[in-house]
């Protein structure tokens, strides 16, 4: 078990990753923080709270990868539009670059363990067993 649970892993996962995750959706058009955190929500969690997209989506202003605009809307006060800027189109390939091969070194890793048929519980008790 993973000290913290399941949770803590999911948090320590999510961390580093959900700013890339924001400047992806915002690679083929402008979106507003309501919609970008409800889609992030529906992504099997991965940012549970309006607290935690907008101060992200102010740093990522603050680091020039994204601007805004405010828009009129039909549905109550005029929304704030986030879209990339050049510079957070250039952020997001170089993610998409180092994620594939930081993604595939991991996969190598795990996939080591399924090459011998065995899990790594199923070693593990190997070398605890009494020798004969």
């Amino acid at each position: 078990m993973v000290p913290g649970g399941e949770a803590k892993l999911l948090a320590q996962l999510r961390r580093g990753s959900v700013q890339y995750c924001v400047l992806a959706m915002l690679r083929d058009g402008e979106r507003y923080g309501f919609e970008l955190t409800r889609e992030l929500a529906d992504a099997d969690g991965l940012v549970t709270s309006e607290g935690t997209v907008y101060p992200l989506l102010a740093r990522l202003r603050q680091e020039g990868l994204v601007e805004t605009s405010w828009q009129e809307s039909s549905q109550g006060p005029p929304r704030r539009y986030y879209r990339l800027t050049p510079d957070g189109y250039r952020a997001l390939d170089l993610f998409i670059e180092q994620w594939q091969r930081f993604r595939d070194a991991i996969d190598r890793l795990l996939d080591e363990e399924s090459a011998d048929g065995r899990s790594g519980r199923e070693r593990d008790s190997d070398s605890v067993l009494p020798q004969a």
